[in-house]
């Protein structure tokens, strides 16, 4: 079993192109699914697995304390597992057919205001090396909404500064061009001239890397999320923050100011524009909350 295993895996990155945490977890959540119907089952080859076998998983992980959303992303693995061995002729039937995905409540996600986003950005003033590269990356970040993942394989190259835009690859491998504003283009401009140098005198082989460590190597993301969770405490910012928080702040408000949802989507590298259309709903709530405390007769 294990050897199909690894044959899906090969196949889901050479065939598919699929991301490399999307692989990391289809791994993960089908080895600890043929652990379960081999010694828990006692399933002996992948053409005897039933869908009760499947479900029985399910339950098993359920009981555990396991969300709806791990237990829809085991589905989505196992679904995908059973359906490249049923191709390959491996088994003559695909168990996973009639499994349900769990319905899990789709969570709002976090976004900060206008002001604690000055906040962050202001509080970095772009003052030595690190100053410059931490006002960059912040800067940059919300410029464009990347991810903390895209953000930190971007190399020198991907950048052009003059022209105001940066080249990213994001999930799948798939390719996009982003344009940065003027204040990220200019902190980025300072970074590469002045701040940069810094870091790769450090390290006897030139890195490639926009963004570098104290070591001269390419940044992190736990890096980078240590960079920002000491920011967030100097600027007293008490909300929830994560890498992902100056993305959503970024789409939020766009839409806030009446930017176009397709537009938005591209920006983001979102394959379908459902996952875009969640900004769309903070938005509002923002906007109800803002009605709420400020109109005389709310």
């Amino acid at each position: 079993m294990d050897d199909y295993l690894k044959k899906f895996i090969q196949f889901s990155q050479v065939e598919k192109r699929m991301a490399k945490n999307t692989l990391l977890s289809y791994e993960r959540d089908l080895k600890s699914y043929l652990q379960y119907i081999k010694h828990v089952e006692a399933v002996e080859t992948l053409n005897y697995v039933q869908r009760v076998h499947i479900v029985q998983f399910l339950s098993f992980l359920k009981e555990q304390g396991k969300s709806a959303k791990t237990l829809a992303r085991h589905v989505a693995s196992i679904r995908a597992f059973h359906q490249f061995l049923l191709r390959e002729q491996v088994t003559n039937q695909d168990p996973s057919v009639l499994i349900e995905t769990p319905k899990s409540e789709r969570s709002m996600p976090k976004v900060l205001s206008l002001e604690e986003v000055e906040k962050l950005l202001d509080l970095s003033n772009g003052q030595g090396h690190f100053g410059l590269r931490d006002k960059a990356m912040l800067e940059l970040l919300y410029a464009t909404g990347i991810r903390v993942s895209e953000l930190i394989q971007i190399d020198l190259e991907h950048v052009n500064v003059t022209m105001g835009f940066i080249h990213v690859t994001g999930k799948s491998n798939k390719e996009r061009v982003i344009p940065i504003g003027k204040t990220a283009a200019e902190a980025l401009k300072r970074y590469i001239e002045h701040g940069r140098a810094n870091f790769t005198a450090k390290n006897e082989i030139l890195e490639s890397a926009l963004f570098l460590n104290h070591h001269g190597k390419r940044l992190t993301r736990q890096g980078f999320w240590k960079i920002l969770k000491k920011l967030a405490k100097e600027a007293g910012i008490q909300n929830e923050l994560t890498p992902h928080t100056l993305r959503h702040s970024f789409a939020t408000h766009l839409l806030e100011n009446g930017a176009d949802l397709k537009a938005v989507q591209e920006m983001l590298g979102h394959a379908d524009i459902s996952t875009t259309q969640i900004y769309t709903h903070v938005s509002k709530s923002r906007l109800k909350d803002v009605y709420s405390k400020f109109h005389p007769r709310a």
